[in-house]
């Protein structure tokens, strides 16, 4: 089985700041990291991998800091590692980005038949969740987003069957091979790096591909021209001024704080009390 991770470094959000002139994220001095999704979809690879045997390949598309990411992949257990870097890839929006993912992806496919694509279910950076089903699109590749389990894969009828999160539910789905993946948070936790792999990870020869080695021939369709987006402005939310309120009870016995707190929400917000209500009848 093969499988293709697409992972991407993005600024640890718990340290980013926005410049309070112009707007803009301020990246200076914010530690790179791997965005948390896509390491729920890596170690989904790696498990697959251990059960039938195979190869996993980590992507990203990045400037060359992001062999950094990629370095971490491998020392995690991935095979191969392809960082796809050129300055035409420069203020790719979502569908430039899936645009240079899927053609790479589309190369490697000539060397090797790839079985599963996985990517997280979206960035911290962007929250976007576009770039997994634009990858599916242009691959004609069958989708299978927020998942939470993989409950079977049969090599001989070339399907997959997978528990999805939906509202309201869990969805079992049952597709064809070959698919993308989109994983969901939550849903394994990351094995810790052999001595052996990380070794192997420091000494790697990392393939590098720019523009033409991605199958990228028209430059338009990718970066800056590619990408329709346009961000007007970028902010920091306002901190909130309210303040915690204390509501007092008769009693300390749980029936009459429940009572109390029930009757101040039902009064600040009507509209839950009727929208239970009629959920009652």
């Amino acid at each position: 089985m093969h499988s293709v991770v697409c992972i991407k470094q993005v600024p640890d959000s718990a340290q980013i700041r926005v410049h309070p002139v112009t707007n803009t994220i301020m990246r200076q001095g914010v530690p790179a990291i791997i965005n948390p999704y896509d390491l729920f979809a890596l170690e989904q690879a790696l498990r697959l991998k251990d059960r039938f045997g195979g190869t996993v390949t980590v992507v990203t598309m990045g400037p060359p800091q992001a062999e950094v990411a990629l370095r971490k992949a491998l020392s995690f257990g991935a095979d191969e590692a392809i960082l796809v870097s050129d300055r035409a890839f420069a203020g790719a929006d979502t569908l430039a980005t899936s645009c240079a993912l899927a053609s790479t992806i589309r190369q490697i496919r000539k060397n090797m038949p790839v079985d599963i694509v996985f990517t997280g279910k979206q960035t911290i950076d962007g929250d976007t969740a576009q770039v997994g089903p634009g990858i599916a699109r242009r691959l004609d590749l069958q989708l299978l987003t927020y998942v939470s389990r993989i409950l079977e894969v049969d090599h001989g009828a070339r399907q997959i069957r997978v528990e999805r999160r939906a509202e309201g539910g869990v969805q079992v789905l049952r597709t064809a091979l070959p698919c993308l993946i989109t994983m969901l948070e939550g849903t394994n936790e990351m094995r810790f790096g052999t001595m052996a792999d990380m070794f192997r990870a420091a000494r790697a020869e990392l393939k590098v591909w720019d523009r033409l080695a991605a199958g990228i021939e028209d430059p338009s369709l990718v970066g800056l021209k590619g990408s329709p987006t346009v961000v007007g402005k970028v902010f920091a939310p306002k901190p909130r001024a309210l303040r915690a309120e204390m509501i007092e009870t008769a009693t300390q016995e749980p029936k009459d704080l429940a009572v109390t707190l029930l009757a101040k929400l039902f009064t600040q917000h009507p509209r839950i009390e009727r929208e239970l209500a009629r959920r009652a009848v």
